[in-house]
């Protein structure tokens, strides 16, 4: 196969399907234990300085908010990040402890691009390198599969492409140019759900997002859960199991877990707590008195959420939800 460009980015994370094949065989069981422990236990067994980690949501909606923030107490740095982020990757970046970023989209959706992003990529402080969101979920698909790359026709003659660290190549079966995307399989990937057993059987209802791909492209993988239910539930509706317990290594109760985002059918989004950190972004110093107060200044998400409304606030959250039938 003839390469013809390569995106002038680097390339964070070599892809390695056979050795990652070697390392699901050596650490993931098939044995049905009991994963369930608190966010402080999963991030510190599961989460090291220098990993390569992913956070997987749609938007606002299940953003593994839970997870980042313990990350953030617990100060693991030197992070490289598959950055299709909203607030999750944001608060990493703003606590110091993102070094590469292979980003997609970082913003605040209505509220606008990241300030904090902006800060940082102008300071210097992080190596960016840039990549479409399908591309990213693709990336992952490919680690799934086991395959070191993805011809696809995405970002061919744009900016995307030239600060990527994509190639261009020409395929063998129809003479036409493809863009060939790196496999991306990550240290760590943390996904929110709306039910998990507590073996790490999870069910998602609404958008799926990228929870599949990113599920099997994780070296260990973290579940937050809004809701923990016995197995014999879960497999009353087997096909909304979109992930199965032996891609898990940790399940979390988490209860409002995407606060200040959203949940499909559960609660939605709290709109004066976002203002109220947007805000807080216009300045790095009320930036970093954001997450000593909400992140630094408690020890859990439990204290977390009584500090930022308590049950009456989810209570009125969980009132604007439109509920399944």
């Amino acid at each position: 196969m003839e390469v013809l460009e390569t995106g002038e980015g680097n390339l964070f994370l070599t892809p390695d399907p056979d050795g990652d094949r070697e390392f699901i065989r050596a650490n993931k069981s098939m044995a049905l234990k009991d994963k369930l422990m608190s966010e402080s236990d999963a991030v510190s067994r599961f989460i090291n300085p220098g990993d390569y980690i992913g956070f997987e949501l749609y938007g606002f909606v299940r953003c593994p908010m839970s997870i980042a923030r313990e990350v953030v107490r617990q100060g693991i740095d030197h992070l490289r990040a598959a950055g299709q982020g909203i607030m999750e990757v944001d608060i990493l970046l703003a606590a110091g402890l993102i070094d590469k970023l292979d980003l997609t989209y970082l913003g605040h959706e209505v509220y606008g691009i990241s300030r904090v992003l902006r800060r940082a990529a102008e300071g210097g402080k992080i190596e960016i390198v840039e990549w479409s969101n399908a591309a990213l979920a693709w990336r992952l698909k490919a680690a799934t599969l086991g395959v070191p790359f993805l011809p696809v026709r995405s970002m061919l003659g744009t900016d995307t492409f030239k600060h990527s660290a994509a190639k261009t190549a020409i395929d063998p079966f129809t003479g036409m140019k493809v863009c060939l995307l790196p496999a991306s399989m990550l240290d760590v990937g943390v996904i929110h759900v709306h039910r998990a057993d507590k073996y790490g059987n999870c069910q998602l209802d609404g958008i799926g997002g990228f929870a599949k791909e990113m599920a099997g492209a994780s070296r260990r993988l973290i579940i937050s859960a809004e809701e923990i239910i016995d197995t014999d539930e879960i497999r009353k509706y087997p096909e909304r199991t979109i992930i199965p317990y032996y891609l898990v290594d940790a399940v979390v109760h988490a209860p409002f877990g995407s606060h200040p985002g959203e949940m499909y059918y559960n609660y939605w989004r709290d709109e004066d707590h976002l203002a109220e950190y947007i805000k807080a972004t216009q300045t790095e110093e009320a930036t970093n008195a954001y997450i000593d107060k909400y992140i630094r200044g408690v020890s859990n998400n439990e204290e977390y959420l009584e500090l930022v409304g308590g049950k009456q606030l989810m209570a009125d959250l969980a009132s604007k939800a439109t509920r399944r039938d």
